[in-house]
């Protein structure tokens, strides 16, 4: 798995921007620094990669080469910079139109790094409550350049206020377990209804973040949901990780263990726990529920490996069947890729992998009926 110079220089350029560490590539042999680059442009970790550079102590890389990350790491200083006030901008107009919301993932969890602005930035996503949701669909929408058809099933809809995409959540259910999606509403409700907040102070604007409890079991369901169904990049489980180090002291065990319990994914977090020491080099006493065992470690390899497949958000799939084939024949295509792709995580969470497997495609069967 970890043969590759190429693939082992990139971990440790990884793990040397997540922890600002100082880092040696010599070990790793000759360096195809194109290929960092490609690398951490489909797992969405330039940034860290770029931050990695400048920590390594046996010699620096060509000048060219480290130009490309430089020139990337500013364009993302900018893009954080500009959504970042438009979050500010947002959230004081909700708040002054009588519509609250909280941040969710994204840019709140972007600030748990120690160099926030090389975070890659993706979309907007605002969490509601029932009310909350309904008053927000009709007070953005006018303010939008396009709109999506709502999901109404997830109470989600995206649309693009220029230039940035902005998602609303009522609910934020997964396709692959209701059992995570109970424990999930139970979080909402604690946000909403229990005061489950935290607040970033984004340049004078307070923008409403999950307390940290809450948010470590949204941002772990999000790309668990993304794992089983599409894929997950590095980038989502350095968040994870960011998150957990940076409110270490205030997680409650107890609790996320029974939430782990109640959701039945316990083995995953543990599996994801041990790929996050193993191969990102998360400081072992801030992740909950570590195990050095070798059986985890196996598991760790193996999602390395579909992470590293898969790309961020299943970047590396060829989709392009979908344009291809008419769609009763591209959902058959899309149905039996599905069960080849469960198929090899059912080597990594034999007792889940066939459960989440029935449940994705009971509810993509209601969806379309």
């Amino acid at each position: 798995m970890m043969k590759d110079n190429n693939i082992q220089a990139f971990f440790a350029l990884v793990r040397a921007g997540l922890w600002e560490q100082e880092v040696q590539l010599a070990p790793y042999g000759e360096i195809d620094f194109a290929e960092m680059l490609r690398l951490s442009e489909e797992q969405s970790v330039v940034g860290l990669v770029a931050a990695g550079i400048e920590h390594i102590t046996d010699g620096k890389p060509q000048k060219k080469d480290v130009l490309q990350f430089i020139g990337r790491t500013v364009q993302l200083e900018q893009r954080n910079q500009a959504m970042n006030y438009f979050i500010g901008v947002l959230v004081e107009k909700m708040r002054e139109a009588g519509i609250y919301t909280v941040l969710v993932k994204g840019q709140g969890v972007g600030q748990c790094y120690e160099r926030p602005l090389w975070r890659s930035c993706g979309d907007v996503d605002l969490f509601f409550d029932a009310e909350n949701y309904e008053r927000a669909k009709w007070f953005l929408s006018p303010l939008a350049v396009e709109v999506e058809p709502e999901e109404k099933r997830k109470k989600h809809l995206a649309m693009t206020i220029d230039p940035w995409v902005v998602e609303l959540h009522g609910l934020m259910p997964t396709e692959i377990s209701e059992r995570i999606n109970s424990c999930v509403e139970r979080v909402q409700s604690d946000i909403f209804a229990g005061g489950g907040v935290r607040v970033w102070k984004n340049d004078g604007a307070d923008v409403p973040l999950p307390s940290p409890d809450n948010d470590v079991i949204i941002v772990f369901t999000h790309f668990l949901q993304h794992f089983f169904v599409g894929g997950v990049g590095l980038r989502q489980i350095c968040d994870w990780c960011r998150l957990l180090w940076t409110y270490r002291e205030r997680i409650d065990r107890d609790l996320l263990l029974r939430r782990l319990q109640e959701m039945g994914i316990v083995s995953e977090w543990k599996a994801f726990g041990a790929f996050a020491v193993e191969w990102l080099g998360m400081p072992v006493e801030a992740m909950p529920l570590y195990s050095p065992e070798a059986s985890w470690r196996r598991r760790a390899k193996r999602i390395g490996r579909v992470v590293l497949d898969a790309g961020n958000f299943g970047h590396n799939k060829d989709n392009s069947y979908r344009s291809k084939y008419p769609k009763p024949m591209e959902k058959s295509i899309t149905f039996f890729r599905r069960l080849g792709e469960y198929g090899r995580l059912f080597l990594i969470f034999p007792a889940d992998a066939p459960k989440f497997f029935v449940t994705y495609v009971g509810r993509r069967t209601k969806a379309v009926m």
